[in-house]
């Protein structure tokens, strides 16, 4: 028996020692060291060594010796267990490199001590952050997969934003460009004259705005020999110091007894020898909707027709002057030849609207004034533009403030320049000029030679 207790002693810092190269394998050949010193051959044959060597490791694991060697030890099992791994210890102290002796507690087959205590700590204190490399290097995939989706995203609604910001419809224009406007004529009449006359007819939308817009300088660029304008919206007395007493005209204004509201104008080169207001009718002459100058071989009729009205509600009176402005043009020419221009707020045809299947029940081109302006026209007189031009498209004098229509060209030709049928062979053109600005009217102007 009391070599049994000398071999379990000495077993126990065999275990120490054993239990070094697992947690600082470095340290391992200090050991080793030591025991030569002692003059020992080995840690098993003596006691001194043992000592020694107990001495150094103890305060590092003694932890490690009281949870797995002594109490789970006993008898013969645990004095064999004890001694395989004195053996094995001793071959991997002596022959194993370093970079060996790190991976032997997972080739040992000997001792459930070894195993317990030495593989399971290191196993789980690398494969800890292992897996969690491997998850953040995952992670990182994923984001670099999800980044180019966003930027594509990104770049494709910046495209889609540009792409409407280019195909937004342009502001509509206020500003004319006069100096790149030709304003002169080269075409002959039918007869093979040159113009003599040049009329130039504008509704102004208010002459106060109009002039705020720089319109008036009209009279500077185009130079007309006669001037009309329509829908003044501004009593005589209140007329802007501006447009009175222009040098080289004389000046005619018909205004509305309601302040704000219709009124025509006339700027003529040639002193008529006569002006009549209105239209001989009392229920419209308070309106200021009509100017009459009367020259030596004809009429200017300058005219601002009634509107029908949103919703229509004023188609009856819009009817009823239509046959009261028949009469009285139809006395003048009997006297003259006529020429008559202004806003007659009428489309006469499909062709003179961009949208006449949508306008079909609206003010400008119900069937009622369009039939009032086919029999107007019927009585003996012109469209001097269609009969120039009766295939044009396109050829609009009014848009619409709203939608940007002026812009898209969304517009109606309400403007007309309408002469005695008989002065139709001495019109050398009829135009519009719609490159002009200041109001929802372009100005149109006709060149005759009489």
């Amino acid at each position: 028996m009391p070599p049994k207790r000398k071999a379990s002693a000495k077993a126990e810092p065999i275990i120490e020692s054993e239990e070094l190269p697992m947690k600082k394998a470095r340290r391992a050949p200090k050991v080793l060291k030591t025991v030569k010193e002692n003059g020992e051959s080995s840690p098993e044959t003596s006691t001194k060594s043992n000592k020694t060597v107990t001495k150094k490791v103890e305060p590092e694991i003694q932890q490690l010796i009281d949870e797995t060697s002594a109490p789970k030890k006993k008898g013969k099992k645990a004095k064999d267990d004890v001694g395989e791994s004195s053996n094995a210890n001793k071959k991997k102290n002596e022959v194993k490199p370093e970079n060996e002796k790190k991976e032997t507690p997972h080739k040992e087959k000997s001792g459930r001590a070894v195993k317990t205590t030495a593989a399971e700590p290191v196993v789980k204190k690398k494969e800890e952050p292992i897996i969690s490399k491997v998850a953040s290097k995952k992670a990182a995939k994923a984001d670099k997969a999800k980044k180019p989706r966003i930027k594509i995203e990104e770049e494709n609604s910046t495209k889609e934003v540009t792409t409407k910001s280019k195909a937004a419809p342009l502001l509509n224009t206020v500003e004319s460009k006069w100096d790149t406007i030709n304003f002169d004529c080269t075409k002959k009449s039918s007869q093979g004259k040159r113009y003599n006359l040049k009329i130039t007819s504008w509704n102004v939308d208010g002459i106060r705005a109009w002039l705020k817009k720089g319109g008036f300088s009209i009279l500077k660029h185009d130079k007309p020999d006669i001037f009309c304008l329509q829908e003044s919206k501004c009593g005589t007395q209140k007329l802007p110091q501006e447009v009175v007493d222009i040098e080289g005209y004389k000046d005619y204004w018909c205004s509305s007894q309601k302040d704000g509201y219709a009124g025509v104008g006339v700027y003529s080169k040639i002193e008529p020898i006569d002006v009549v207001y209105g239209i001989d009718s009392q229920e419209h002459n308070n309106e200021g909707r009509c100017i009459t100058l009367e020259y030596d071989s004809f009429y200017v009729v300058n005219v601002y027709v009634p509107n029908a009205g949103r919703g229509l509600v004023t188609l009856p009176k819009r009817l009823d002057w239509n046959k009261s402005f028949k009469n009285f043009i139809t006395k003048l020419d009997q006297k003259k030849p006529v020429i008559l221009c202004g806003d007659m707020n009428v489309a006469h045809n499909e062709i003179d609207l961009k949208n006449p299947k949508t306008n079909k029940k609206n003010a400008g081109f119900t069937q009622e004034e369009r039939d009032g302006m086919t029999d107007f026209l019927e009585n003996g007189f012109a469209d001097t533009f269609r009969e120039l031009y009766p295939d044009v498209t396109d050829a609009y004098t009014f848009w619409s403030y709203m939608s940007q229509a002026r812009s898209k060209n969304i517009g109606w030709r309400l403007d007309y320049f309408i002469v005695s049928q008989r002065l139709m062979p001495k019109v050398c053109d009829s135009t519009i000029r719609n490159d002009v600005f200041g109001s929802d009217h372009c100005p149109i102007s006709i060149f005759i030679s009489v």
